[in-house]
């Protein structure tokens, strides 16, 4: 569902992070545990949201949060992020970064950066209503791609031409086995569960 060649967001850009997995007692605000993290890159559109970017990152570090960004948003756009420090450097790789901190700031962090919690709401919404909240480790990439192509979509108003932008892509794909697909583990999948 994703075109390789897609453009990158621009203008004003959203960017934060969302775990995505169950509650998982003992863990702290950054504890990864079982769930995943996921990066969400949501353009700014009036008080809208544009396209958006999302994708499974390894950890909060500066490395994968910057990396991440570099790869979903044209250099030039100004980036909004919360006041994780992992986003500090950004203005250094050719970003206008807009560095919000929301801790004492009397804000919550859904004022501060709507666009990507709403997207966010929206993700986890969908993972527990379309797939009942068992959604697998190693397809959630795959989960990931589908929700994009479809928000970034939500307003054409030809729904033929998204059926054939779908098989286009699909012809155009290499072929996954299922063993890749299935990441070569030899067991069932794992399941995320979503609460």
């Amino acid at each position: 569902m994703v075109r390789p060649d897609r453009d990158q967001l621009s203008g004003e850009v959203e960017v934060d992070e969302t775990f995505v997995g169950g509650i998982e007692p003992g863990g702290g605000r950054r504890h990864l545990g079982n769930k995943a993290l996921v990066a969400i890159a949501a353009e700014v559109r009036g008080s809208g949201i544009g396209r958006i970017r999302m994708k499974r990152v390894r950890d909060s570090s500066a490395v994968s949060l910057q990396s991440f960004v570099k790869s979903a948003v044209a250099p030039g756009s100004k980036v909004i992020t919360d006041g994780l420090l992992s986003y500090v450097g950004l203005d250094a790789t050719g970003y206008h970064h807009d560095r919000r901190i929301i801790l004492g700031s009397g804000q919550t962090p859904d004022a501060v950066l709507p666009g990507v919690h709403r997207v966010a709401s929206l993700l986890k919404r969908w993972l527990l209503g379309t797939h009942q909240g068992a959604v697998s480790r190693e397809h959630l990439d795959y989960y990931l791609d589908e929700f994009t192509f479809r928000f970034n979509r939500r307003t054409s108003g030809s729904r033929g031409k998204l059926f054939y932008r779908l098989i286009q892509q699909a012809v155009l794909a290499d072929q996954v086995p299922y063993t890749k697909l299935r990441a070569g583990t030899g067991r069932g999948p794992r399941p995320v569960v979503v609460t």
